[in-house]
């Protein structure tokens, strides 16, 4: 991880200023903001250099760390996870819509959705009618969230699956 700097360490001449309330206080001279974080017995902490002049904010440096790194932690747990959405082949449109509508939530919490239609016995030899159901499934979510393929709709021994991400 990469660690901002703070106080003496930032040298921009002149930085964007944001308190520690979140509220945005304006343009200042380094100087300038430095007294003002240590009359709060504060820190200042550079955010972004990206944009100019850079962005600092007025702040404990600990706890400004420490939310760091959870937000950290929690995008390594979500990102690569996968959550799984089963569909069978003689699903009925209403239950299609609870199907999808779970799916919209696991793409809102960042997972990505593997969805199964699973067929057996003779269902097998009707894959134009599963497909079917599959971009059924599809239309729904699409008007819930928006949303990406990332592996396209793939014939496998037991059916039919696609993987899908938010956008």
């Amino acid at each position: 991880m990469k660690y901002p700097f703070i106080n003496n360490q930032i040298r921009a001449r002149e930085v964007r200023l944001i308190d520690e309330t979140g509220k945005q206080l304006g343009v200042f001279a380094l100087g300038e903001a430095l007294r003002l974080a240590r009359e709060r017995n504060l820190d200042l902490i550079q955010v972004t250099e990206k944009v100019e002049p850079p962005v600092c904010k007025i702040g404990d440096y600990g706890k400004y760390l420490y939310s760091l790194e959870k937000k950290e932690k929690t995008a390594k747990t979500t990102a690569g996870k996968i959550k799984g959405v089963r569909i069978s082949f003689a699903i009925s449109p209403h239950d299609l819509e609870t199907k999808a509508k779970m799916a919209e939530k696991f793409l809102k919490k960042g997972y990505r959705v593997r969805v199964e239609l699973i067929l057996k016995g003779r269902q097998k030899a009707l894959g134009d009618f599963a497909k079917g159901k599959m971009n059924q499934f599809s239309e729904t979510l699409g008007k819930l969230t928006p949303f990406k393929i990332e592996r396209e709709l793939k014939r496998e021994p037991r059916g039919f699956t696609m993987i899908i991400s938010k956008q």
